[in-house]
């Protein structure tokens, strides 16, 4: 069942980076006195919008502006990941709602490249109040407002926050933190942030 095993792959942290990246000196900023809300804001009444497939992901406060692909699970049942060719872009985890839909939305993105700081490189920059714009397919714009951030060990990813969700739209970030380890070749923890559809 797809849902069971991208609740099994995100509470091992499967499937964020792949071996081989990482390679920056530079550790991914990791989130500061703001941490996940123990409780989310209500979403506006009537905020929730018809399915539309992402397109494209605008965070003005770390300069991110990038195209959405899909991604489900691998055959080991852990979340894709976009292209490691195209380390700009950001995937969205399709067999879920949509971006603006009622639930919770998970767009996932790499920390780096070998190349340098990738997408979602400064994720963990992000503070409560601040903006997510994403673009549908449909022309509309679903804005959600950052709840909170935190930084989590890959053993102790929070599943049911990040793909749980009641009938409000919210929306999840998820991308990997903490310092890289090159014996693993990996990273340690996984940045995710809380956003709710904007008032």
């Amino acid at each position: 069942m797809v849902v069971s095993a991208v609740t099994v792959a995100a509470a091992t942290g499967a499937g964020l980076v792949s071996a081989g990246l990482g390679s920056t000196s530079t550790t991914p900023p990791q989130p500061g006195a703001s941490a996940a809300p123990a409780t989310e804001r209500p979403a506006a009444a009537g905020a929730a919008l018809p399915r539309s497939a992402p397109v494209r992901v605008t965070i003005p406060r770390i300069a991110v502006d990038a195209d959405i692909v899909p991604v489900a699970t691998d055959a080991d049942g852990a979340l894709q990941v976009p292209p490691l060719e195209r380390p700009e872009v950001t995937g969205w985890y399709h067999p879920g709602p949509a971006p603006g839909q009622a639930g919770n939305a998970v767009l996932v993105g790499h920390v780096d490249s070998q190349h340098g700081p990738a997408v979602f490189f400064d994720l963990g920059r992000l503070r409560p109040g601040d903006t997510i714009r994403v673009l549908r397919a449909d022309g509309r714009t679903a804005a959600f407002t950052v709840d909170g951030v935190g930084a989590y060990p890959k053993e102790r990813f929070p599943t049911a926050r990040v793909y749980g969700g009641d009938a409000a739209p919210r929306l999840r970030l998820i991308t990997c933190g903490g310092r890289f380890d090159p014996r693993t070749g990996s990273y340690p923890d996984n940045i995710v942030v809380f956003a709710t559809a904007a008032r």
